[in-house]
């Protein structure tokens, strides 16, 4: 019996090959490149879920509206700086390439009113649209161009010079078809609204086109008022109607009186007497809140009615559009005198002894109101 153990077999061909071990470490690199795959994918799905849905979010929380002025030539940037040191948006870099994907450089300079809470997707369309905040100016119903002027500086629209020289510049005024000295009574009362750093041209343009509108307006209704026969309208040219209107507006603030004042002018200039209006001899002297004296009246001015037959050379205001339609349309009566009755209303008359009564009826009265106010004030 040998004592050897036997030799194994030699392998054949035909046996099935061992199993081979793997190299050390060859799973763990498989299993790390999925994973920074798998992570890779997971940040740019988040990062353009964290991009694609910031325009619609809600600004910085806010309860009242705020005011910015974007000035010309910010950029996105400047414009981005000065929105989040405002409280507009969050200080997000993603607003500015939102900006440019949404309205690439057509966002507009001017100054913007925003409402809390506004989305940046909001604010972007906002600034692209050019709505910037109006600002208002109104000219008061028998404002001249003297408190006109003050509106202007007063609103930061302009200086007064730079008013003033535009409203008595030829060429400006030529530019409208009109044949005047100064843009006095063309400057239509009304309450305007542009936005901040509009220039005095535009300002004063749409003033004046907004008069001749109302001019053309009124004289297409003459006659339709019912207040006479056509044949006993006034044949006034436009400026001629500017200026009675004027003096119309400075007169009486009520507007039933006003028919009446333009006839009492109408027939005064029909019959060749004088106007004997106060309000244009202060207009001529510039003698504004202090009352006339004798030696005004006597002081010679293109606008003393009191001196001069006719209307003055000029409107002495910018009057509205029941002054305009009175002088248009005025009453069928036959008056030549008015009288305040101290109470803002007036008191008509067809002759001149029975005006004079009134003038010492009304005197009296006002005297006696004076008396009785100072004994008042004695007695206090």
């Amino acid at each position: 019996m040998p004592l050897t153990e036997p030799e194994p077999p030699a392998p054949s061909d035909d046996d099935p090959p061992e199993p081979s071990t793997p190299p050390p470490g060859g799973r763990s690199f498989k299993k790390l490149v999925l994973g920074l795959v798998a992570g890779a994918l997971c940040l740019f799905i988040g990062g353009a879920v964290w991009f694609w849905l910031y325009p619609d979010q809600p600004g910085p929380v806010r309860t009242v509206s705020v005011t910015v002025e974007i000035p010309a030539g910010a950029g996105l940037l400047g414009i981005k700086k000065i929105l989040a040191q405002a409280g507009v948006i969050h200080d997000d870099f993603r607003f500015f390439l939102w900006a440019k994907l949404l309205a690439g450089r057509r966002l507009k300079a001017g100054e913007y009113a925003f409402a809390p809470g506004m989305s940046p997707r909001a604010v972007i369309s906002l600034l692209a649209s050019g709505k910037t905040v109006p600002h208002a100016i109104t000219v008061v119903e028998g404002f001249n161009l003297y408190q006109t002027a003050e509106v202007i500086q007063a609103g930061g629209w302009g200086r007064q010079e730079e008013f003033w020289q535009l409203v008595t510049d030829p060429g400006f005024i030529n530019s409208f078809g009109l044949q005047a000295a100064t843009l006095e009574g063309y400057l239509f009362p009304d309450t305007y609204f542009f936005e901040k750093g509009t220039g005095l041209r535009v300002i004063v343009t749409a003033m004046v086109k907004r008069m001749v509108q109302v001019l053309d307006e009124e004289r297409a209704k003459k006659g339709q008022r019912g207040s006479g026969s056509e044949a006993e309208k006034p044949a006034l040219i436009p400026y001629e109607v500017l200026i009675l209107a004027s003096i119309i507006e400075k007169e009486t603030a009520l507007a039933a009186e006003r028919p009446l004042v333009a006839k009492v002018f109408l027939n005064r200039l029909r019959l060749g007497m004088k106007l004997q209006t106060d309000p244009t001899v202060i207009y001529g002297l510039a003698k504004f809140g202090a009352p006339l004296t004798k030696d005004d009246l006597d002081t010679s001015t293109p606008f003393n009615t009191y001196a001069n037959r006719g209307l003055p050379v000029g409107p002495i205001c910018n009057p509205g559009r029941t002054a305009i339609a009175a002088a248009l349309n005025p009453a069928a009566d036959d008056y030549t005198y008015f009288v305040s009755q101290n109470d803002g209303s007036h008191y008509f008359s067809k002759s001149l002894s029975e005006h004079n009564q009134a003038v010492a009826r009304y005197r009296k009265k006002r005297e006696a109101a004076q008396e009785a106010g100072e004994k008042a004030e004695r007695d206090n």
